[in-house]
């Protein structure tokens, strides 16, 4: 039998997989004699244009990629053969069994094995994720992770494969909503289309979930669509459990939100706070949101006080009063003028409180902190201004939280010569302060400063 040679270069060794309208094949390149993958998708009756456009995707998407344990592009190709049209996609060839093949055969995987390999794909997720623009994978499984040379106390090399789900952020904007993934490793936001680095944070804690369970996501309970897991593991470490357990949080807000910090955790389980990762304070209205890219925190408006009422009705009835001591048949005497005076200066008053009442009730504030600056904003009935004055995001030096009273904290977020102060003017309670300060902490990787102040003394916690 002639063996079949694509493009006058590629000879066919045989067929890795397939599926409908594509086929993966192992080949030699005839040139540097190295073998290769050729990945192909056809144009069929089951094509679809959304197919190609992916197809294309992880072509582009590998050609910009330069990493150990990601099989590299070598070639793209258009075929055109009287039994067969479509695309071809060549990239290096990976000897190895995926972790799927291993799991099946009844390999079973240590604590410490786990541990290396999430430590091994945090590493290659990192890589990814600090692309410009970040590359999201989205189809984390343990089809797509290769191991080669694993012996008795090593997992050995470990490769990410597979990119034909991949995202970047451009691609984001594309106006068009594409469902991605494999069932049992897609985190909940992207049943909606949305994809973020944390999204496959999700897929990799799903993936420890079977090494350790040996059972698939989907054959594990659920309760509000947390992976309910801990029960059948007694073996394992709980620092690493609670680590998983934080993985895969179905809320982005409360999952892990960089590879970095999941990293970090692994290496320093002491990092891991049960208490911090808690839950938002019922009751809170404050919205936070993160990821790898930013963390943004939106406070409500913090509603009107006794105080600002009382001032109101004050100020209102003093000038009620005052206009009510005028006789307006006569001309104005002397202490009329002085009255009118005392009459305009409520009046200001009046409006001034007013003004308050605008910004208790409707002015929410935004602090936001990216790769390149930090920022709060005001705004108020479609109005936008700086609170305070942006700052260079390398500039952060601390983050403390000061008690000013028996009840009353606030957090302060240094940036060079600026004060970022939230927290007392919000109305924020004891548990919120605490809540939104521990996850600026995880996002910003710095420890937060407790800092006593008695009188005109401030004492370091």
């Amino acid at each position: 039998m002639i063996a079949k040679v694509l493009a006058e270069r590629y000879e066919v060794q045989g067929q890795l997989g397939k599926q409908t309208g594509r086929q993966t094949l192992l080949a030699r390149d005839l040139q540097t004699q190295e073998l290769v993958v050729i990945k192909q998708l056809f144009l069929g009756n089951d094509f679809e244009w959304q197919d190609l456009n992916l197809f294309e995707r992880e072509a582009e998407t590998l050609k910009e990629l330069d990493h150990p344990a990601i099989p590299r592009y070598l070639d793209y190709l258009e075929i055109d053969e009287p039994d067969s049209k479509g695309f071809a996609l060549i990239q290096t060839y990976v000897e190895g069994k995926t972790l799927e093949d291993h799991l099946k055969a009844g390999r079973s995987f240590s604590e410490s094995e786990v541990k290396e390999l999430a430590k091994s794909l945090l590493e290659i997720l990192i890589y990814l994720h600090k692309q410009e623009p970040p590359v999201i994978h989205r189809d984390i499984k343990p089809s797509n992770i290769l191991l080669h040379s694993r012996s008795g106390h090593s997992v050995g090399q470990v490769y990410l494969v597979d990119f034909g789900s991949v995202q970047n952020q451009a691609a984001k904007f594309g106006g068009t909503i594409t469902v991605v993934g494999t069932y049992g490793y897609m985190a909940p936001e992207q049943f909606g289309g949305r994809s973020v680095p944390a999204s496959d944070l999700y897929g990799l804690g799903s993936t420890l979930i079977y090494l350790v369970t040996g059972l698939h996501p989907t054959e594990l309970a659920q309760q509000d669509l947390k992976i309910q897991f801990a029960a059948r593991i007694t073996h394992l470490n709980p620092n690493l459990v609670d680590w998983l357990e934080w993985m895969t949080e179905p809320s982005l807000s409360k999952r892990l939100s960089s590879a970095e910090e999941a990293l970090r955790c692994l290496k320093n389980p002491s990092s891991i706070d049960k208490k911090s990762i808690a839950l938002q304070p019922q009751g809170s209205d404050i919205k936070l949101t993160k990821n790898s890219e930013f963390i943004e925190i939106i406070f409500p408006p913090p509603g009107v006080g006794f105080g600002l009422i009382a001032l109101f009705s004050t100020a209102v009835a003093a000038t009620a009063i005052l206009w009510g001591n005028f006789d307006y048949n006569k001309p104005f005497t002397n202490s009329e003028i002085n009255l009118l005076i005392l009459v305009m200066i409520a009046e200001s008053l009046s409006v001034a409180v007013a003004v308050m009442f605008l910004f208790a009730l409707f002015r929410k504030l935004r602090l936001r902190i990216d790769r390149q600056q930090i920022s709060c904003t005001s705004y108020l009935l479609g109005l936008r201004w700086n609170h305070f004055e942006p700052a260079a995001r390398q500039d952060i030096s601390y983050l403390k939280i000061e008690k000013i009273g028996a009840n009353l904290s606030e957090v302060i977020v240094k940036a060079g010569n600026q004060k970022y102060r939230l927290g007392v003017k919000q109305k924020l309670s004891e548990a919120e302060i605490q809540w939104f300060a521990t996850e600026l902490s995880q996002w910003l990787g710095l420890k937060i400063q407790r800092i006593l102040t008695d009188g005109k003394k401030k004492i370091s916690m």
